[in-house]
């Protein structure tokens, strides 16, 4: 089922499997196997040959994979899906795939870290050149463009940790000035239920499938989204590097997928209540979260989003010991690297992502010392926020 007419919910549950699977079975089967037999030399012509679909061997495709990418492109209003072992497998695939020596790409100051380093530390290796904009200056980005080289354009939006919202039609239309450039959002702090990016300009939009597309914080993979002759040759690309989600974690992402709607919707709700409670807190220096009206893009993420997101940044009135004091005193929220699963997650970025980095080094790329990122899970909201007043009465 991939029947544009039909809710969300319904899609994540139906779409990409069979109405009868095989042994009468209600979920989908784990194809469990890296090699796949013909019946004989004519059916394996037929499938070199492109009068049959079916899988040949486990690097290239898997059944299970197959119905979770068909699934997550009819939710994010995708022709296709490519799936990989990772989000950085899927992100450093699909720019090895587009990007030759000489050309060049554009990405946000704050798009996520790894990305920023394989661009900058790797892909500058082999000839790649890059520029680095601020997430809010469109005339930067226009201006960075070059025409005969610049092939992509990436950015995060909502990025982290400050949840910046691109306004996705303004970048849309510089991008499509130029034929050559396409426009890759990473929507993993989004999801489809709240954003659609293909719809607002994008020609790809990739999900950490780790975080709120399987939701349980028990896989890792990553998804990339968009019209069938760029996804089929990320796929084939996929083919040469190997990069293949095995068929166990496709199983976990067909499970969570098809929960997505209503896990997120709870999340909204709940990182709302919990940011508006932080933000009337004389212990918070500051909140950042899309659905307050004291965030900068608070305007555009109106405009562009269904929901905000359930991932809140603050910062604790005080320095990196006291900011720590806090967290260590939170019960509820766990203190992890991820986002979007059902559990509350909560880090320090200063001492997570960026621990090698002095003060000094962090506050050059817009990191505090008394940063905190929370992961608002499932939980009830009530719960969580006094969770969060009480770990702050101990600083």
């Amino acid at each position: 089922m991939s029947d544009p007419s039909k809710g969300f919910s319904t899609l994540a549950v139906h779409a990409g499997e069979p109405h009868r699977k095989a042994h009468g079975a209600i979920t989908t089967p784990i194809s469990c196997t890296a090699t796949y037999v013909f019946d004989d030399t004519a059916e394996m012509r037929d499938h070199f040959e492109g009068r049959i679909e079916r899988e040949e061997y486990g690097r290239y495709g898997n059944p299970t994979v197959r119905v979770a990418e068909r699934k997550i492109a009819a939710i994010g209003g995708g022709e296709e899906c490519a799936i990989f072992s990772s989000g950085m497998a899927a992100i450093t695939t699909t720019l090895l795939a587009m990007l030759r020596s000489g050309q060049h790409v554009i990405l946000t100051s704050d798009c996520y870290r790894r990305t920023r380093q394989f661009i900058t530390g790797v892909l500058s290796r082999f000839g790649v050149d890059s520029t680095i904009v601020a997430p809010d200056d469109y005339d930067a980005l226009a201006a960075a463009i070059r025409p005969k080289e610049t092939r992509l354009v990436i950015s995060e939006s909502p990025t982290n940790p400050y949840l910046r919202c691109l306004d996705l039609e303004r970048v849309g239309a510089i991008t499509a000035k130029h034929p050559a450039v396409k426009l890759l959002i990473d929507a993993t702090f989004a999801t489809p239920v709240n954003q659609r990016p293909l719809e607002q300009g994008a020609d790809l939009v990739f999900h950490s499938c780790t975080k709120y597309l399987a939701g349980h914080n028990d896989m890792l993979g990553g998804a990339v989204v968009g019209p069938e002759p760029l996804v089929s040759a990320l796929r084939d690309f996929r083919g040469v590097l190997g990069g293949i989600l095995d068929a166990h974690s496709a199983y976990l992402l067909i499970r969570g997928l098809k929960t997505l709607e209503l896990r997120v919707t709870r999340q909204n709700q709940t990182a709302l209540q919990v940011a508006e409670a932080l933000e009337a807190h004389p212990k918070i220096a500051r909140v950042y979260y899309p659905g307050l009206a004291s965030h900068p893009d608070h305007e555009v993420a109106v405009r562009h989003m269904s929901g905000f997101g359930g991932v809140v940044s603050f910062l604790v009135e005080g320095d990196l010991d006291r900011t720590s004091r806090f967290v260590d005193g939170c019960q509820l929220p766990v203190i992890g690297p991820s986002l979007g699963g059902v559990e509350s997650l909560i880090e320090q970025p200063a001492l997570m992502s960026f621990y090698e980095l002095t003060t000094e080094q962090r506050e050059a790329i817009g990191i505090k010392d008394n940063l905190v990122r929370l992961s608002v899970g499932v939980e009830d909201a009530a719960d969580l926020i006094a969770d969060l007043e009480q770990a702050l009465d101990q600083v």
